[in-house]
């Protein structure tokens, strides 16, 4: 089996259709085994739902013809297509508002972009800036901080941007969803979660 493959992202939403978290294929495929979760699968302009053994019969017919954008890992004596979407069958979780504040979903809501000069790095040359700094009572929270170049950091210093003379590119909020999903949409294989996540798009 392919490792990366078992860590693609699968959606996950409740019983009411409503996106409620992102997990791996891993994970997936235990709650479909368990009969946790039905697969829901963007076939002909509809969404039809299948079962783990319904799943299975069809991996082996679509794996005659894969697809571009159709992922499968090898089980005993046949293929087994990646879902991207799965429906829980018993548990009626409503989704979950909180995103986590850390280095990596911060990056990810300002695409890597240096709120400051507007230039784009990889994680490695960026840091992270409170807008108004600690030492004049900033706090640490996503309406206080954002990306910021390396050269940024250094001319901006401990000061405030009006004390720096410098502009904010867009003020800092906190994300409505995991700043990571719109990261995973931008990739084809994700393109049927839009229907259930409509404010990432």
């Amino acid at each position: 089996m392919s490792q990366s493959v078992l860590d693609t992202n699968v959606l996950v939403l409740n019983r009411f259709y409503m996106a409620i978290r992102v997990v791996n294929v891993r994970r997936t495929f235990t709650l479909l085994y368990r009969e946790c979760a039905e697969v829901i699968c963007h076939d002909d302009d509809q969404y039809v739902s299948y079962d783990f053994e319904s799943w299975c019969e069809l991996s082996q017919i679509t794996s005659l013809e894969k697809q571009p954008g159709e992922d499968y890992i090898r089980a005993v004596g046949f293929e087994l297509r990646v879902p991207r979407i799965v429906r829980l069958t018993r548990f009626d979780r409503m989704p979950v508002q909180t995103v986590r504040f850390n280095r990596r979903n911060l990056f990810a809501r300002d695409e890597n972009q240096c709120q400051y000069c507007g230039r784009k790095e990889p994680t490695n040359k960026l840091s992270l800036d409170h807008v108004i700094p600690r030492s004049h009572g900033g706090p640490t929270t996503w309406e206080n901080i954002v990306c910021c170049c390396l050269k940024c950091n250094s001319r901006k210093g401990g000061r405030t941007p009006q004390q720096a003379r410098m502009q904010l590119l867009n003020r800092p909020v906190k994300p409505r969803f995991n700043p990571m999903l719109a990261q995973s949409m931008e990739d084809p294989r994700y393109e049927c979660w839009k229907t259930f996540l409509p404010a990432v798009s």
